[in-house]
C-alpha cells in the first residue's frame, strides 16, 4: 500500500517529459516560415530551444519582424536565407549557405512550403502544375537530399513534410493538388525507411481547413466566383467540418513538434491527418 507522504513530488528542473521535447542544440531549416504555419512551427522550435533558419516569401519589413520577434522572445538564433523553391540552383544555394551557417549540419527539417491551385484538369495551366510541382514536391526533395547525409552521420534527425488532407481525398479541381500532395506522401514514406537504421524519422502532417493564408486565399477565390464576401466563404468552408471550427496552426504546430522530439522517436513512415473530422465524414 502507498500512503500519500511516500508519493515523490516532481522535480521541475528533471522533468523527463519535458526533457523529452527539448531541442535545445538542435538546428532547424523552415520552409514558408515567414507567415501561417510555417510561423507557427518555427517559433514552436524556437520555444524548444532550436535555432532556425527561416526561408519563405517576404519584403523586408516582415522578415526583419520574424527574425526580431524570434531572437527577443526566445533567445536562439534566427537566420533568413532566401530561396527560390522553383529553382534547383537556388536550392543549391540555399543549401550550400546553411552549412556555411551551421557546419555541424541540420538536424530539423520542415518542409513547409506550398502553393495551391484549383482548377480542372482539362483546363489547368501548364505554367501552375510546374509551380506547384516544383514547390511542393521537388523541393523538398533536394533539401531532404541535402541535408539527410548530416543526419545520418549524427545518428539523429526529424523530417516533417507538410501535406493536406487531400493526399488522402480529392475532388473536382483538385485533382493536380492531390496528386503531389499524395506524392509527398509516398516520398516521405521510403525516406522513412531509408532513415529507419540511422535515427532519422519522416513524417508528413496532412492538414484540412486550417486558420492559414492559403485557405483564406482560396475563400476568396470562391467568394469572388459565388458574389459572397470572403468571410462568409470563410464560415461556409469552415462549417465542413464536423468540429465546426477550422484547425488551428498552433495545433499543428504541437503535431509538428512531437514528430521533432525524443518523445516522436518512434513514429516514421507516418501520415497523420489533423482536419477536424472532415476526411472521417
Amino acid at each position: 500500500m502507498v500512503t500519500c507522504g511516500s508519493i515523490k513530488q516532481s522535480d521541475p528542473d528533471n522533468d523527463p517529459i519535458k526533457e523529452n521535447m527539448s531541442l535545445k542544440g538542435k538546428v532547424a531549416v523552415v520552409t514558408g516560415s515567414t507567415t501561417g504555419i510555417g510561423y507557427g512551427i518555427a517559433t514552436a522550435l524556437a520555444a524548444r530551444g532550436s535555432a532556425l533558419i527561416i526561408t519563405g516569401l517576404a519584403d523586408q519589413d516582415t522578415i526583419d519582424r520574424v527574425i526580431g520577434t524570434i531572437k527577443s522572445e526566445h533567445k536562439v538564433d534566427a537566420t533568413f536565407v532566401p530561396g527560390d523553391l522553383c529553382s534547383v540552383t537556388s536550392l543549391e544555394r540555399l543549401c550550400k549557405k546553411v552549412l556555411e551557417l551551421y557546419p555541424g549540419g541540420v538536424d530539423i527539417l520542415i518542409n513547409n512550403a506550398g502553393i495551391q491551385h484549383l482548377d480542372l484538369v482539362e483546363n489547368y495551366p501548364t505554367e501552375k502544375w510546374d509551380s506547384m510541382m516544383a514547390v511542393s514536391l521537388s523541393a523538398p526533395f533536394h533539401l531532404m537530399k541535402a541535408f539527410i547525409p548530416g543526419m545520418k552521420a549524427k545518428g539523429w534527425g526529424r523530417i516533417v513534410n507538410m501535406s493536406s488532407q487531400m493526399a488522402m481525398i480529392s475532388g473536382p479541381g483538385k485533382a493536380p493538388y492531390s496528386a503531389v500532395k499524395a506524392g509527398l506522401v509516398g516520398l516521405s514514406k521510403g525516406v522513412a525507411l531509408e532513415g529507419a537504421a540511422h535515427g532519422v524519422t519522416c513524417n508528413c502532417i496532412c492538414p484540412g481547413f486550417a486558420d492559414a493564408p492559403m485557405f483564406t486565399t482560396t475563400a476568396k477565390k470562391i467568394a469572388k466566383e459565388q458574389n459572397i464576401s470572403t468571410e462568409e466563404a470563410l464560415r461556409i468552408g469552415f462549417a465542413k467540418n464536423p468540429i465546426g471550427k477550422p484547425v488551428k496552426i498552433s495545433e499543428i504546430a504541437e503535431l509538428a513538434m512531437f514528430m521533432c522530439s525524443e518523445a516522436g522517436a518512434s513514429m516514421t513512415g507516418s501520415a497523420v491527418v489533423m482536419d477536424a473530422g472532415f476526411t472521417s465524414q
